[in-house]
């Protein structure tokens, strides 16, 4: 197929000003960046006047390959630009399986409607046709579970060596990256010991290391040490999951993380959503130990457990009530609270926040997810102004429409950058907010063939307005598809045009 793009001001992915030209596509490749009046002949046209053209973004931190398996199209992803989406990110990916049924509960809030009918990463790669590339990672709670499920302890040397060798395999089958959870049981249990020789493991393998850290609070600075610790021992890669600082009593702290980071000789990259709020799963409310061995629900069965319980998430500062807001959670007796925070659901039932946290999960099976508004907007620009910030959404959904109230960084997060920050506030230009999304990415990935545009580089291409791209999610109404991507070519294969999905499947598992 022989596709030449028109018209457009060619914003190549490097940052520079954008420029005339038009870009010609064979196949699956980008053959040449010719003058503005080339046209070449034999060539199907895609008129981009008044357009930017740009690489196809890349989404360095996602949770897709939770969703995108059962939901290939990724409308959500192609409304938005996004060519490319890493997974496998806070220590949880669908392999390696060993206890699968530890492996569902740990990842039943992402809702994720599998088959579960692989054992490995190549499995899992096999089950895939999507209209978007995805670059998969192997999560460190997946290794943990399959070697030794919830324990809360550290693993004996035979345990830490089947780790090793799992997460070996998976890179010898395509892994781009390992990454950690550290909020998230069991990844919380691992001490800096283990983590620090997995990261190792993940360095040997040429793996980028990818790290939620153990704490975006008050602790926000030495959870970055831990981090920099494991990845200068093991010579690794490092990149920080969606740097913030969360909680009222530590917003600004961010300024103190980068200028930490900046000081740093490591190879250290970072991303971030461009939202003031995170979402996770309610569990990250619970002392650690309320999860351990996976016996969350028998604790609040056990009327000495629950209220131990209880009285630990009184004591916790950064529950905030007022500002958690349930997102979705399976059927049974909460089910219509989707959109309510804490405080409105307790009120009704005529409880503290601390029993109807408890009431909420022990109803609903601990799957639920949670969107939780504890980042400053002051903050959030900070991040995103330093130029080593890559812009990433922490999302999975990929349908336009669908159940429950998920976070609007699903559905906007490249619009809103390009739209809300760089063309209506101008933190930064739009070729810069581009360069956030395409080389910086790939360059962290080692993927030299893509986010550029440039003749040999695949031709994974985004045309947007830049004058109507914007996000259209609310927190309030949040199934809402981004505007101003009119076309998306992935491999050279039109998956968007005219702002319409097409129904091709062009996308690949992408590996290292």
């Amino acid at each position: 197929m022989r596709v030449a793009i028109t018209g457009g001001l060619i914003a190549d992915g490097t940052g520079a000003e954008p420029t005339p030209g038009t870009v010609l596509v064979e196949d699956d490749r980008i053959t040449a960046v010719l003058p503005p009046d080339a046209v070449p002949s034999g060539a199907e046209g895609i008129d981009a006047t008044g357009n930017i053209v740009a690489p196809g973004f890349i989404d360095l931190h996602s949770h897709a390959d939770f969703s995108l398996r059962t939901s290939p199209a990724a409308e959500s992803q192609l409304a938005q630009g996004v060519t490319t989406l890493v997974a496998g990110n806070c220590g949880w990916s669908p392999y390696p399986i060993t206890d699968l049924a530890t492996l569902q509960a740990g990842t039943a809030f992402l809702g994720a409607k599998h088959d579960w009918s692989w054992n490995d990463l190549a499995g899992f790669a096999a089950t895939l046709e999507p209209a978007v590339n995805l670059a998969l990672q192997v999560g460190h709670c997946t290794l943990r579970i399959a070697v030794m499920g919830n324990a809360r302890r550290a693993p004996s040397t035979d345990e830490l060596r089947q780790m090793q060798d799992l997460l070996r395999a998976a890179a010898d089958q395509g892994a781009v990256g390992f990454s950690t959870g550290l909020i998230y049981a069991p990844g919380a249990y691992a001490s800096p010991e283990e983590v620090a020789a997995l990261v190792a493991t993940a360095a040997e393998c040429d793996l980028l290391y990818s790290t939620h850290i153990r704490n975006e609070g008050a602790g926000l600075l030495a959870a970055l040490d831990e981090a920099m610790s494991a990845a200068r021992a093991g010579g690794a890669r490092l990149d920080i999951s969606h740097l913030k600082a969360v909680g009222k009593a530590n917003h600004g702290l961010v300024s103190e993380a980068l200028e930490l980071l900046d000081q740093t000789d490591l190879d250290v990259g970072w991303d971030a959503f461009p939202y003031t709020a995170t979402s996770t799963t309610l569990t990250t409310r619970l002392p650690t130990w309320a999860l351990a061995d996976g016996a969350l629900l028998e604790r609040l069965a056990d009327p000495t457990e629950r209220k131990r319980i209880a009285e630990a998430l009184r004591s916790d500062k950064l529950l905030s009530p007022d500002s958690v807001v349930i997102a979705s959670l399976p059927p049974g007796r909460y089910e219509d609270s989707r959109g309510l925070s804490l405080t409105e659901i307790a009120r009704r039932d005529g409880v503290d926040a601390a029993e109807i946290v408890l009431r909420i999960l022990e109803n609903h099976q601990a799957a639920v997810s949670v969107v939780n508004h504890a980042i400053s907007e002051d903050d959030v620009i900070t991040v995103l102004q330093h130029p080593r910030t890559a812009i990433a959404s922490d999302g999975w959904i990929m349908d336009a429409t669908g159940p429950g109230h998920p976070h609007p960084r699903n559905f906007g997060t490249f619009p809103r950058v390009l739209g809300h920050y760089a063309r209506d506030l101008s933190i930064f230009s739009i070729a810069e907010a581009v360069r956030r999304m395409t080389s910086l990415p790939a360059s962290r990935l080692g993927l030299d063939d893509r986010g550029t545009i440039k003749p040999g580089a695949i031709a994974d291409l985004v045309v947007l307005n830049p004058t109507t791209i914007a996000d259209k999610s609310t927190y309030d109404d949040p199934w809402q598809l981004s505007v101003g991507v009119e076309h998306v070519l992935v491999a050279g294969q039109p998956a968007l045009s005219n702002s319409k999905p097409t129904g091709h499947r062009p996308g690949r598992v992408i590996t290292s």
